[in-house]
């Protein structure tokens, strides 16, 4: 039997600014820029989602919230020298690591570097190096599958750590309430309770076909995880599924014209990124948020690869016109590109007739 950790480090932004400002500490912080901008929040402390402020806010609510919270800019230069120096910490124990994003990973330790047979020992070292080593604090889930471990990582935040034994993740699961399913967002969440499923026993009694015709592919996902089944691995070398750009303006923009040069500097910016990772893609992907935060996106994808900012540039200009982008305000514009083929030494420049 597997024996998974999943290691979710506790506000990560805003605890390494109060790490390096020790006047933040105990207070709330918020990450994601000046109340006056158009930005939304990376992240907050525990301090400040004591108030309400969450991800994802725009700053300006964050601000009508939290009115003495430090507001300061994003250092992912920083956040990534961090991430790295845990991400070290992890392989000290085993090689099978899998980074789901800047503060978070998951670790197969069911044979590990250290020979300690338990997965629960293995994270509360972990937990104690990256304390002493880093000065963070990070939380950590123990069970015998990725749904599983990832779920109670998050179960006693910040700083907890939780263990589901294969013999109680039966009763874990039929008392887990439906929205602390990994995988089900808000809107799942609301139609999953219109339906009467409010927590794993009652999603455990919906049938297979029935959680399809529901909620289509992901059914099939729904009705294994309610039966704690999980048969993915932790994969090492899990590779990044996209490469994008985006920028929020302190202004919106009212007109085609204004959002197409804004395009321009964002299409270069996703060339750079990608040149610098060495990758293109066949997909190519325009992200509009409008002024009232709803956001719209279209896709088009290419018979070759590309990633030549002019190729980027026609092909977001040939999608802006089937949003409603012109006649609504934006306050959001961005390009990603994903099917990617990492690894390729170039890619072939396309000619579009757009």
């Amino acid at each position: 039997m597997r024996k998974i950790i999943h290691i979710d480090m506790d506000a990560f932004y805003a605890s390494v600014e109060q790490r390096d400002n020790p006047e933040f500490r105990g207070k709330p912080v918020i990450v994601g820029g000046s109340p006056q901008s158009r930005g939304v929040v990376a992240t907050c402390s525990y301090e400040a989602r004591a108030y309400g402020v969450h991800s994802a806010m725009p700053t300006s609510q964050a601000y009508r919230l939290c009115p003495d919270g430090i507001f300061v800019k994003p250092r992912f230069d920083v956040y990534k020298e961090v991430s790295l120096l845990i991400r070290g910490i992890f392989f000290d124990y085993t090689d099978k690591v899998e980074p789901l994003s800047l503060d978070e990973a998951y670790l197969d330790v069911t044979e590990n570097k250290t020979g300690n047979p338990s997965a629960t020992l293995i994270a509360r070292e972990i937990k104690k190096r990256v304390l002493n080593e880093v000065g963070l604090t990070c939380s950590a889930g123990i069970s015998n599958n990725k749904f599983l471990a990832k779920v109670a990582s998050g179960y006693q935040k910040p700083s907890g750590i939780t263990v589901i034994p294969p013999e109680e993740v039966e009763d874990f699961i039929a008392r887990l309430p439906i929205g602390k399913f990994y995988g089900v967002g808000a809107a799942t969440e609301k139609k999953m309770q219109e339906l009467g499923i409010t927590n794993g026993a009652d999603l455990r009694k919906v049938s297979e076909v029935d959680l399809v015709r529901h909620f289509g592919k992901s059914g099939h996902f729904y009705y294994r995880i309610a039966r704690g089944v999980d048969e993915r691995e932790v994969d090492a070398n899990r590779v990044r599924k996209s490469v994008g750009a985006e920028n929020t303006y302190a202004e919106d923009l009212d007109s085609l014209e204004a959002m197409q040069d804004k395009l321009k500097e964002i299409s270069a910016k996703v060339e750079e990124r990608l040149r610098r990772a060495d990758t293109a893609g066949k997909t190519i992907t325009l992200k509009v948020r409008y002024d009232n935060f709803e956001i719209a996106t279209r896709s088009m994808t290419m018979a070759d690869d590309v990633r030549e900012a002019e190729v980027l540039y026609a092909t977001a200009c040939s999608l802006l016109p089937l949003t409603e982008a012109g006649n609504r305000n934006v306050r959001l514009l961005g390009i990603s590109v994903s099917n990617l083929d990492l690894g390729r030494e170039g890619s072939r420049q396309l000619k579009l007739d757009i």
